[in-house]
């Protein structure tokens, strides 16, 4: 890896952040008159713990992990975005991406009027490595890897991911939202080896908190300084803390909401397999399958004549004919086998 300093845009490097009264004091007191705040309606009159000491913490216990180590945002999506403008110059550098994969890389790019090199997966939805590294240059500041992969449903080759980590001198991010739903371990343990390895993670999938706006980065103390030296000073708010506190108490409702998940996901799959409309069922480690069909456009219209929502993933590349379906809960599930069986193609 390069120094951090080298991959840093010179601007951010240079930044000097907005100091908050939080910033300038955090505990226990009697009397807050630094912050310009109301005093009345308490708790919630209160700025939030810029940092989100308490929440950061109890993840910490969770995960195996210092605290220091840990960036909170506002959905993973924040956290997608400090990362290109931290290391990105606008105009000048470029990230590799996979393709097909998630679309907020695409998207947070452009704001950034930063290019991005797309790689197709191969025909088996696993990284073609030669392919990616020959697309890095000397302006490639980040390589955005989402494994479990969205919409393909499967996770990526290990020595794959760390021959990519390897090779490249700049910054690797794995996104791991379903990685929770997922065989594969995370790659969180390996942080301690790759000092360029950035890992996302999100409270929306197997946490059941996609209404809370709540995503995880993990890194390299160094990089989670540049983070919330970037992020706007009170990104997570108090809500937002207090709930998932509250959630993350009750780690045996995730647990068994995940193991029910798991089966219902086998139970869809061996409902759809008898279904002369589907061709194929994609291996899927992740709580949604991708499946193939002759016309998804016309079952996609179906299903939301009858209220079902999917998603039509078949203009999406190397998803031509796919459908992207959600494992639901097993009224839901049973009621999308009930409508697809009355479907006249």
């Amino acid at each position: 890896m390069q120094s951090l300093n080298r991959l840093l845009r010179p601007n951010i490097r240079d930044l000097k952040p907005y100091s908050s009264a939080r910033d300038e004091y955090s505990g226990e007191a009697a009397v807050f008159l630094d912050a310009n705040e109301n005093p009345f309606n308490a708790p919630y009159n209160r700025y939030p713990d810029p940092y989100q000491r308490k929440l950061k913490k109890r993840i910490a216990e969770i995960k195996n992990i210092s605290p220091e180590n840990i960036f909170l945002g506002n959905g993973s999506d924040e956290a997608i975005d400090i990362a290109i403008r931290a290391f990105c110059e606008p105009g000048i550098d470029n990230i590799v991406s996979i393709s097909p994969t998630y679309g907020m890389y695409q998207v947070a790019a452009d704001i950034n009027n930063v290019e991005v090199k797309k790689v197709l997966l191969t025909p088996d939805f696993q990284l073609d490595v030669s392919a990616i590294l020959n697309n890095i240059d000397e302006n490639t500041k980040i390589i955005f890897l989402c494994s479990p992969n969205n919409p393909t449903g499967n996770c990526f080759r290990k020595e794959d991911v760390r021959d990519i980590i390897n090779h490249f001198q700049g910054i690797v991010i794995i996104d791991e939202a379903y990685i929770d739903f997922a065989p594969e371990k995370s790659w969180l343990p390996e942080l301690i080896n790759y000092p360029n390895l950035i890992i996302f993670q999100t409270f929306s999938k197997a946490w059941g908190m996609a209404g809370i706006r709540l995503g995880m980065a993990f890194a390299e103390k160094s990089i989670i300084n540049v983070f919330s030296k970037i992020k706007y000073p009170y990104n997570v708010n108090n809500l937002t803390q207090e709930k998932a506190l509250e959630l993350l108490n009750k780690s045996q409702s995730m647990q068994k909401w995940v193991e029910e998940l798991l089966s219902e996901k086998q139970n869809l799959i061996a409902q759809l397999k008898k279904m002369p409309i589907v061709q194929k069922i994609y291996p899927s480690d992740a709580n949604f399958i991708l499946i193939k069909t002759d016309a998804p456009k016309k079952i996609y219209n179906f299903l939301v004549e009858n209220k079902i929502i999917i998603r039509d993933r078949s203009k999406v590349v190397l998803c031509e004919g796919c459908l992207r379906i959600t494992i639901g809960a097993p009224e839901e599930n049973r009621k999308l086998i009930e409508t697809l069986k009355q479907i006249d193609l």
